[in-house]
């Protein structure tokens, strides 16, 4: 069995639709004996998962399940293993630069106060 890292893809629809496009891109971590396996159950976990609810607004709200749009195998899982990689282009660095070191502060703050909590 190997591990395989799957992208899985909803569309986010709220009431009749008429919003601008929202989707939601999941990774998931898929045990599988082959490729062709790890696709079929990254699919399946994707129709699995679609919801629908209504929200605060008692508006219809549905994950729809668009697709695996990407897999890969994990030749190794330990400590530090990379998982998945993206490279982008940002109009403005310092504002995405400042948004990670923003993201980095929370995690770090709430990890600490996690463990003041636990002491």
């Amino acid at each position: 069995m190997s591990w395989y890292i799957a992208k899985v893809v909803y569309r986010i629809v709220c009431g009749n639709g008429e919003h601008t496009p929202q989707y939601e891109e999941q990774l998931r971590l898929v045990e599988a004996s082959s490729k062709g396996e790890a696709f079929k159950k990254a699919m399946q976990m994707g129709i699995k998962e679609e919801v629908q609810f209504l929200n605060q607004q008692q508006k219809l709200v549905h994950w729809k399940f668009i697709d695996v749009s990407e897999l890969y195998q994990l030749h190794e899982v330990a400590d530090g293993t990379e998982i998945y990689s993206r490279i982008e282009e940002k109009d403005d660095a310092d504002i995405f630069e400042v948004l990670v070191h923003a993201k980095a502060s929370f995690i770090l703050a709430e990890s600490n106060q996690t463990f003041l909590q636990a002491i």
